[in-house]
């Protein structure tokens, strides 16, 4: 039996706001609340999960940095990058963390199949890569069995800020695009594949609702 879940299309916006919506939503939530996913491009911004050590942050220059509380390390979101924020209650889907994790990895690696871009998943290291090279990164946080933050998915985005970190606290990780591997040359492209293989991944009926409230970041 699928469980409905609401998609919300966010366009492009700065990083807090969204972040502090997802927390909002996330204390207000019910048990019986419709899951949501909310699909957005962000401004350029480096993230630095709850454990992320600062060093990795090498020379961020312009581009503001934002401590979060997501696991991991230090990311970069900007333009031409798909991130999805899946607001799940995992009980409800039963399944763990774990689990979690790997389906959200398998849904971008069968959207990297739809092109015939052979991807995988390294051990320790969670996201999806394709010849050594990471396409997509993951950064989670679950609170009362509910999910928050989510998938950032390199699809036609200027790379270069990736040399001003240690992306996911690796020093000389090499980063890599979907347009640079001939796939489509915009996130819109690639949305509806992503969304389709996410609700195929976690048994969701998906529906389309208006975006959430943002409010400024102060």
């Amino acid at each position: 039996m699928s469980t409905t879940a609401i998609v919300r299309q966010l366009g492009r916006q700065p990083y807090e706001p969204v972040w502090r919506a997802m927390q909002r939503f996330t204390d207000a939530r019910g048990a019986d609340d419709a899951d949501e996913l909310w699909v957005v491009e962000h401004d350029p911004v480096f993230t630095l999960g709850q454990a992320g050590k600062p060093e990795h942050v090498l020379a961020p220059g312009d581009i503001p940095v934002v401590q979060v509380d997501r696991g991991g390390q230090v990311t970069y979101h900007g333009p031409g990058q798909l991130v999805v924020y899946p607001l799940l209650h995992l009980p409800r889907l039963k399944i763990g963390v774990r689990e979690y994790v790997c389906r959200i990895e398998q849904s971008i690696i069968d959207t990297l199949g739809d092109w015939n871009i052979d991807a995988v998943r390294r051990a320790g290291a969670p996201g999806v890569y394709v010849n050594d090279a990471k396409i997509a990164a993951l950064g989670i946080r679950v609170r009362r069995g509910c999910t928050f933050h989510g998938l950032a998915f390199n699809v036609a985005m200027d790379l270069e800020p990736f040399q001003r970190i240690n992306p996911c606290g690796y020093a000389g990780l090499q980063v890599v695009s979907l347009s640079d591997l001939g796939g489509p040359s915009s996130p819109q492209a690639v949305a509806p594949m992503l969304l389709e293989n996410l609700a195929a991944q976690f048994g969701l009926s998906m529906r389309a609702g208006p975006p959430p409230v943002l409010q400024s970041a102060e």
